[in-house]
């Protein structure tokens, strides 16, 4: 499990590897990854956008910028959290991602949030430092 507090947004990620999506003879590893963010403020806070930086083990880099989270812009009240799990294939069988989500709080302030890095490597094999 690894975790960022930002801005009294507490964000936590947990990936797995999905063997039965990975078809690693074809070049494909998929991974799942859950994601729970906790309001800790006092302010009631939307997120609006997500960024996402994926680097496989040979170093290939993709930005992955967009509205919201699987479809959703989730609103939450102070103490409230909201989890969401989503995917992420890669060419090799071992990478890492990072990010960042943007959020307004009902007060107006708009602020970045860091969603902190988190390797993708395939249980079995060697860990490779990213």
């Amino acid at each position: 499990m690894y975790f960022a507090v930002t801005n009294d947004i507490r964000v936590a990620v947990e990936p797995v590897y999905s063997p039965e999506r990975s078809k690693p003879e074809e070049g494909l590893h998929f991974w799942l990854y859950t994601i729970e963010i906790v309001n800790l403020s006092r302010r009631t806070v939307q997120l609006t956008h997500r960024h996402w930086i994926i680097t496989d083990a040979s170093g290939r880099r993709q930005e992955v910028r967009g509205v919201g989270v699987v479809g959703e812009q989730p609103t939450l009240a102070p103490g409230q959290a909201f989890r969401y799990t989503s995917g992420c294939p890669l060419a090799e069988p071992s990478g890492m991602m990072e990010g960042a989500y943007r959020l307004i709080a009902d007060d107006g302030d708009v602020f970045e949030v860091v969603v902190p890095a988190f390797s993708l490597d395939i249980p079995a094999a060697p860990r490779v430092l990213n």
